[in-house]
């Protein structure tokens, strides 16, 4: 089993940054690829960003390309979420997710994960 904690929502004016983060606990000796995804209100929840753990691979949706980074630091069993030049429309619940053990494709379906964190909120007002 793999634990999941993010931290750093909150509320944002448009424009502004945050940066989330995810440290994993548990069966952190496997490698296993993490992603963000977000859930608005009404709506589906939908990847940001994914990133492998061996090279740190990433995918991005394409609504945050050249806005969000992610990153991860391995010895620290953490991932980070740089968010900016935030919009209205960023606004949802922010999940953090691992995949199976031994999976280092960094996937971009809800499906692909095992794992999931209890969510942060992001609102970001115009």
């Amino acid at each position: 089993q793999v634990q999941l904690v993010e931290s750093g929502g909150g509320l944002v004016q448009a424009g502004g940054s945050l940066r989330l983060s995810c440290a994993a606990s548990g069966r952190t000796y496997s490698y296993y690829a993490m992603g963000w995804f977000r859930q608005a209100p009404g709506k589906e929840r939908e990847v940001v960003a994914a990133i492998s753990w061996s090279d740190g691979n990433t995918n991005y949706a394409s609504s945050v390309k050249g806005r969000f980074t992610l990153s991860r630091d391995n010895a620290k069993n953490t991932v980070y979420l740089q968010m900016n030049s935030l919009k209205p429309e960023d606004t949802a619940v922010y999940y953090c997710a691992a995949r199976p053990p031994h999976n280092n494709y960094p996937g971009v379906r809800p499906y692909d994960y095992a794992y999931w964190g209890q969510g942060t909120q992001v609102t970001v007002s115009s």
